[in-house]
């Protein structure tokens, strides 16, 4: 391999070099991942770590550069215990990406339908209700929490679900595709209490708080006022008119209206 830099023992090939950048701009997307979390702070020392312990080996410093490597081996996996709701953001943000969905199939289309005749009549009855549709992640654990259906969805078996007479209406009905999976699914409560000044009830922070784990779209009716509301990425669209709910799910999936 042709040298290009050659500084004392260090000598730097056309590989050497891609390595570097490569390495460097994979550091720099996970800083500014994570520059607003305290995990960032971690991830500096670790980097620093990793490249005292290349220098250490360099100059042949063994007992140094063991300890350092140890060091790094802890290091990473405190980061990686201490910081899973960081790095599963980061996993969310990696999986939304629109490159990453060319390989995700969706026949979400013939679903939709079924699922806004649902929701519109459930709002105008003031039935709570919380309907989550898969993307890209799985959601085996919240489906295990849940009663399975494996059923086609259909908008009179999701008017029955949430039927306040029915054993299944508490919890929320997971879908992928044209399947339901489960219904009656516990869903993580996200730790918000309000959004944008307003308080949030449980079916909400439910939602929301599915949004900020998984890459899942969650339609919320409430069961007070009626209203209709998604969740996606830890954020909340609330007070949906009727009118445009569709479009909303639709442009939510990257489906064409």
């Amino acid at each position: 391999m042709i040298e290009i830099i050659k500084i004392g023992f260090l000598n730097l090939t056309l590989v050497d070099i891609i390595d570097i950048a490569i390495v460097a701009v994979l550091i720099f997307w996970l800083y500014r991942a994570l520059r607003e979390t305290v995990a960032v702070q971690i991830l500096v020392g670790l980097v620093i770590i990793i490249a005292l312990s290349f220098i250490t080996e360099a100059i042949n410093l063994k007992a140094v550069n063991w300890i350092l490597r140890t060091i790094s081996d802890i290091w990473l996996l405190a980061f990686i215990i201490l910081f899973q709701p960081e790095l599963r953001r980061l996993l969310l943000m990696i999986t939304r990406n629109p490159f990453f969905r060319l390989f995700v199939r969706s026949k979400y289309s013939e679903t939709i339908g079924e699922v806004v005749e649902t929701v519109i009549e459930l709002s105008e009855k003031h039935i709570g209700a919380l309907i989550v549709f898969t993307r890209t992640q799985n959601v085996e654990m919240t489906v295990d929490t849940g009663i399975p259906m494996n059923a086609i969805v259909s908008q009179e078996l999701l008017v029955s679900v949430f039927n306040t007479k029915s054993p299944l209406h508490d919890g929320a009905v997971i879908i992928d595709n044209q399947i339901v999976l489960a219904a009656r699914c516990i869903l993580p409560l996200s730790s918000a209490t309000k959004f944008n000044g307003k308080n949030l009830g449980t079916r909400h922070r439910a939602g929301l708080g599915l949004s900020e784990q998984v890459d899942a779209i969650v339609i919320i009716v409430s069961e007070e006022t009626g209203s209709i509301s998604i969740a996606e990425g830890g954020e909340l669209t609330l007070n949906i008119p009727k009118e445009k709910i569709s479009s909303h799910i639709r442009s939510k999936l990257s489906e064409k209206k």
